[in-house]
């Protein structure tokens, strides 16, 4: 009887541990270091196009967000101060840093509140909006693979990707030794 719990309890621990590293792979985005991304197009909040092919030529950090994820709304302060101190350079023609705000919305009225309360000053502002938020159904949210946020895509200025979900401090870190 003894050797018999045993076996359960070894197969339980076995299974869990698989459920775990299958969960890990799952929720990892569908890009990696190094590939291109796909252009998508979309409406900003000033109600004009865009175009993810309009910043080639900068940096560029895709930011998928909402309005109503913690982790999100408290990285936000540090979002802005990192775009203060690349935008400062905006002296030239071409600016050489970008964010571009992808929110998994469901609620339009909620995304623009939570823009306006973390002061989020740069133009891209997209609403991705979904239907399901525990499955991110919204079409670029699917494009890009995105099952959790925050997630993020540090793009080079060619469109590549530099790195996939760094924290601000590391893409601070990558701006200072590019710019």
């Amino acid at each position: 009887m003894r050797i018999k719990f045993n076996h359960i309890l070894n197969f339980l621990l076995v299974a869990a541990i698989a459920v775990l590293i299958g969960r890990y792979f799952y929720m990892q985005p569908r890009f990696d270091s190094g590939e291109n991304t796909p252009g998508f197009s979309a409406s900003l909040l000033n109600g004009h196009s865009f175009e993810l092919s309009e910043l080639r030529g900068s940096y560029v950090l895709i930011d998928f967000w909402g309005s109503w994820c913690p982790p999100c709304r408290q990285e936000n302060p540090a979002l802005v101060d990192l775009y203060h101190k690349y935008k400062s350079e905006e002296e030239k023609s071409q600016p050489p840093f970008e964010i571009v705000s992808v929110a998994i919305e469901k609620n339009e009225t909620r995304w623009k509140r939570a823009i306006q309360q973390d002061q989020l000053i740069w133009p891209y502002h997209i609403l991705d909006k979904a239907e399901n938020l525990r499955f991110f159904d919204s079409p670029i949210a699917k494009q890009f693979g995105i099952r959790q946020v925050p997630t993020k895509y540090l793009l080079s200025p060619e469109g590549t990707i530099i790195a996939v979900n760094p924290s601000v401090g590391e893409v601070d870190k990558i701006l200072s030794e590019q710019l």
